[in-house]
This record gives C-alpha cells, sequence and structure tokens, in this order.
C-alpha cells in the first residue's frame, strides 16, 4: 500500500497538508540485506534510522548525468542497428538518456542558477548556458533571475511563481475542480500532441527570446552541423528517436508529472505568508516505495507479499524515481529551506540530518510516499484554493513574465 507519511511530527491540518498515517516506512525496509541498504536509501530518498552519510561531491552528479545520457544513446544505436528483437533495448536506452536529461535539468542546470554548483560564478554559468542550449529549456540569465526572484522570494506560490503559472496556462486547471477531473486533464494534456508541441515551441521561443545574438548564432551553427553530419552517416533515424524522443514528447512528460508534485497550493483565508512556517508548509519530501511486508510472514504469505513488494519497488517506484522525480527533486523540501546549502549533493542525507537536529528555525518537515498520493495532496491544495487569489484573468497585471514561458521546469 502506498501511503503519507509525516514522521518528523504533527502539523496544523489545511488543504492539500498530508495526514500522518504511518510511521517508519523506511525502517521497515531494514528487514533486507545490508547490501541494499544504499541503493534503497536512493531509491526511497530517505536513509533509514543510523545509517551512515555518504558525501557526493557536485562533480559525481554532473559525470553521472553525461555518462547516463552518454550510455542511453549508445544502448539507442545498438538496438537500431542490430534491429529484431534487440529494439526492446530502446527501452533501457531511452530511460538512461532521458534520465541524464532530467539529472542535468534539474539539479545541476537548477544549481548553476543559484550560482551554488561549485559556488564559483563563471564555471556555474558556464555550465549552466551549455546545459540550456543542450536541452532546449529556457535561457540560462532568464531563468535564474526569475526562479530566484518569483519562486523563492515572498511571490513563491502566487499569480508571479512560474509554477502557479504552468499549472494556470499550461495544464489549465483552476480551484475548484474536482481531484477526478484534474488527473483527467492531467492524463489528456500528457498524450495530447497539441500540448506537446505549443510545449516545444514554448522551450524554444524561452531559449531564443533571452540568449545574446552570439549564443543564437553558435545554437545554430551547432544545428547545422548536426544536421549535416546525421545527413552525410545516414543517422537521421538514430537522431530521431535515440535523442530528439527523449529530448521532446519523454522530457515533456516527466516534466509535466514532477510539476505536479512540486508544491501545494496556500490555504484559503488570511494566515500570515511570510513566516517560515508558511513557506515550510508548500513543499513537502517525496518519498518512492512502501512499508515492507512484516517479518513475522511465513510460508507463502510471506512469499506472495515479499514477492508483490518487490514487483511494486521495481516496477512502479523505481520508474517514478529513475524518470520523473530525479536527483534531489525528492527533497526539495530541503532545498527550500536551505537554498545556498553546499550539501545539496548528498541531499537524502543533508535533509536527513537536518531532521535529526531539530530543523532549527523551521517547521517539522513533511512528507508524502508515492507518486500519485504526492499529485493528489497537490490537486486537493489547488481545488481547495482561493480562486480569486488565483484568477488567470489577474496575471496579465499580476506578472511580467513572457506567458510563451508558461511551463515551469
Amino acid at each position: 500500500m502506498t501511503v503519507y507519511v509525516a514522521e518528523s511530527g504533527p502539523f496544523p491540518a489545511s488543504p492539500g497538508s498530508v495526514p500522518s498515517v504511518d510511521r517508519g516506512v523506511r525502517d521497515s525496509m531494514r528487514v533486507r540485506p545490508a547490501l541494499l541498504a544504499l541503493p534503497l536509501t536512493f531509491l526511497t530518498g530517505k536513509p533509514h534510522t543510523g545509517q551512515r552519510s555518504v558525501r557526493i561531491p557536485p562533480t559525481v552528479h554532473l559525470t553521472n548525468a553525461l555518462c547516463s545520457m552518454a550510455c542511453g544513446l549508445a544502448l539507442s544505436g545498438a538496438a537500431l542497428a542490430v534491429g529484431g528483437w534487440l529494439l526492446a533495448l530502446l527501452l533501457p536506452g531511452w530511460a538512461m538518456t532521458l534520465h541524464g536529461m532530467r539529472n542535468l535539468r534539474m539539479m545541476i542546470f537548477h544549481q548553476c542558477a543559484h550560482r551554488n554548483m561549485w559556488a564559483r560564478r563563471v564555471p556555474d554559468r558556464a555550465v549552466g548556458r551549455i546545459i540550456c542550449a543542450l536541452l532546449l529549456v529556457q535561457h540560462f540569465e532568464e531563468y535564474s533571475t526569475e526562479h530566484v526572484r518569483d519562486h523563492h522570494a515572498v511571490h513563491h506560490m502566487t499569480l508571479r511563481d512560474p509554477t502557479v503559472q504552468a499549472f494556470l496556462l499550461s495544464l489549465e486547471l483552476r480551484p475548484g475542480m474536482s481531484r477526478r477531473r484534474m488527473w483527467r486533464v492531467l492524463l489528456g494534456k500528457l498524450v495530447s500532441p497539441l500540448f506537446h508541441l505549443r510545449f516545444l515551441r514554448s522551450r524554444l521561443r524561452s531559449y531564443a527570446a533571452t540568449a545574446s545574438a552570439g549564443e543564437r548564432v553558435v545554437a545554430g551553427l551547432c544545428l547545422a552541423l548536426a544536421a549535416a553530419l546525421a545527413t552525410w552517416l545516414h543517422l537521421w533515424t538514430y537522431v530521431l528517436v535515440a535523442w530528439v524522443l527523449p529530448l521532446t514528447f519523454f522530457y515533456q512528460v516527466s516534466n509535466t508529472l514532477r510539476l505536479c508534485v512540486k508544491h501545494t497550493f496556500p490555504a484559503r483565508g488570511g494566515a500570515d505568508r511570510r513566516g517560515k512556517a508558511y513557506f515550510a508548509s508548500l513543499t513537502n519530501a517525496i518519498f518512492l516505495g512502501e512499508r515492507a511486508p512484516a517479518r513475522e510472514l511465513t510460508g507463502r504469505a510471506a512469499l506472495a507479499a515479499w514477492a508483490r513488494w518487490w514487483t511494486r519497488m521495481l516496477l512502479v517506484h523505481f520508474p517514478a524515481r529513475y524518470l520523473v522525480l530525479t536527483g534531489d527533486t525528492v527533497c526539495h523540501d530541503f532545498h527550500h529551506r536551505h537554498p545556498m546549502s553546499r550539501r545539496w549533493g548528498d541531499y537524502v542525507f543533508a535533509r536527513a540530518a537536518d531532521e535529526r537536529a531539530g530543523h532549527p528555525g523551521w517547521p517539522p518537515y513533511r512528507e508524502v510516499w508515492g507518486l500519485v498520493p504526492a499529485v493528489d495532496a497537490v490537486f486537493d491544495s489547488l481545488r481547495a484554493a482561493d480562486a480569486a487569489e488565483f484568477d488567470v484573468a489577474r496575471l496579465a497585471d499580476v506578472s511580467k513574465r513572457k506567458l510563451y514561458a508558461a511551463f515551469d521546469d
């Protein structure tokens, strides 16, 4: 069973809040061999009690992302070259390519935008600019400014926040909609060619509109060179299948699902919206996994329970972690509390250490277990949000952001 969990302590009930209905999900997995402890920690996003920290330098995350993309492209190329039943290798090839792309965007590009990748302005900026051109996302300088100004400051989860704009404009979700209707809209968008074409157009325009003339020329020359090489070497099938498909359709599906768990909407009412308690209430950790079978089970009952648990861990939670909640997105609440933490590279253990230390100056952490419950929590918060506050007609008066960039990544 996939459940909500709030292990850090009670917190006020409000629309979108996460109920405390279970405890110790991660610790229940300690019945497995010790060899699996670290893989389960990175899969779930949460260490078990007493687990030793692992330090991961920023450069390791960058290397892993690039290696994942390279291996994915190689695997896809092998599948296309051999054909036949080996075409099935396209699935892991696409997954590895997408995983690398999303880690580049969600961790590396994001930390570069905060000038916190290596905490050195020149290399952070250079890597950020390369990534936005490679992945066809919002230009680095514009994203960096908007992200810090409108997503991390007092405008967080207001009409000025790109996350809110993406819900209202790109997904066309509104306060008052039922959870079921929001799911229908979301799933319809994920399979809509028109949605994906508009999304891709927005990505291209959001890069080109802010890039310098020199950057546009270099990007154009690189694309022209790639097209010429693909034509000369007869590699267009490979380029379209192995690179363009993960870069567009798969990337945008992952992006949209990630958007739908990123932050909850503020509760209706006039509560203080400037304190740490308020800002902490807008972000939950999202862990992947579920309680392991009870140790008391024996015989066929134990075999069936463990078979079901492993099946769900590998076929439900692992894909959600690997393809949607990549990198440090499972611990996004830690980032919003400590956006300039130099421990972002070992995010799983940094959040756990802050939690053990009593989260100084902040209210208790909150967490949700499972991708679908996390989406439900966000949808419920939007359903109960103030329709007047999140009226899409007010956007032009409230935000100066270019509305073609009304996707959020």
